[in-house]
């Protein structure tokens, strides 16, 4: 089960957020999922997950999800990945920038009988506003002097 898990959520960020296929993701989300980074006023179930699946797929263009480790115990599954893509639309108020991102993301899945039922999420948010140019780059500490 542990490696059956540990493909469906690689499957979904690889093949399924980037497509924005709702038949793909109905597949793998139970109806009832509680989605725990759920936007205001999103849909509950997995409407609202495919509501946020679309509406990424509006702001950023060439999505690609690059996965660097998936760990799974019991019935769930933590994904760390980078979500690379470029901003065409708006985000958090921000206007389109046209501009190329990397950011990570923690992804922490419960599955009950092959299908999501809760989903967390920590985002890099930090970094993705300073790569749309919303705060200034992060400083560099100078060099100490050699002594």
């Amino acid at each position: 089960m542990t490696e059956d898990i540990k493909s469906i959520s690689r499957r979904f960020l690889e093949e399924i957020m980037p497509a924005c296929d709702v038949e793909a993701l109905r597949a793998v989300v139970d109806p009832d999922i509680v989605d725990r980074p759920a936007r205001p006023g999103e849909r509950p179930g997995v409407d609202g997950v495919i509501d946020t699946m679309l509406w990424l797929g509006r702001v950023f263009a060439d999505q690609r999800w690059e996965v660097h480790a998936v760990i799974a115990e019991g019935d769930m599954v933590c994904v760390h990945a980078t979500h690379h893509a470029r901003h065409v639309g708006p985000l958090m108020g921000v206007e389109p920038t046209g501009r190329t991102v990397a950011y990570d993301y923690a992804h922490f899945l419960r599955y009950r009988d092959g299908k999501a039922i809760e989903h967390w999420s920590v985002r890099d948010d930090m970094t993705l506003m300073r790569q749309l140019g919303v705060i200034p780059p992060r400083e560099r500490p100078a060099a100490a002097a050699a002594g």
